[in-house]
């Protein structure tokens, strides 16, 4: 018996929304762009770019086993989910305002992939 698409929908969208995260947070560690040594140095060692790397890779691996197993008309409009994990993100992490519509939207968003999964 197959493992069920939601937890795995679930768990490739929070993935895929953190490497976005991660992205965010290694360019807020970035002074001023250049091309120099140094600076891919720095980069070289900046850990969220790793996170990144780390994150990106395995919801792409698990995004790859899921449209093996699953319909993709099913599993496709599931990754929508990322914007719900992103917007929580946003508030959680950056601090970030949520107005009424986003919100709304994201309801919808999520309303909406109750009635796919469904």
């Amino acid at each position: 018996m197959g493992l069920s698409l939601i937890p795995l929908a679930v768990i490739q969208a929070g993935l895929l929304a953190g490497g976005q995260v991660c992205v965010k947070l290694a360019l807020q560690q970035i002074d001023k762009f250049c091309v120099s040594w140094s600076f891919v140095m720095s980069q070289l060692t900046n850990w969220w770019w790793l996170a990144c790397g780390v994150c990106f890779c395995s919801s792409g691996l698990l995004w790859a086993y899921i449209l093996r197993h699953y319909p993709f008309s099913t599993a496709y409009p599931l990754s929508s989910l990322a914007y719900v994990f992103g917007l929580i993100a946003a508030w959680l992490v950056f601090g970030e305002k949520i107005s009424a519509n986003v919100a709304i939207g994201i309801l919808l968003i999520m309303a909406g992939c109750y009635l796919v999964a469904k």
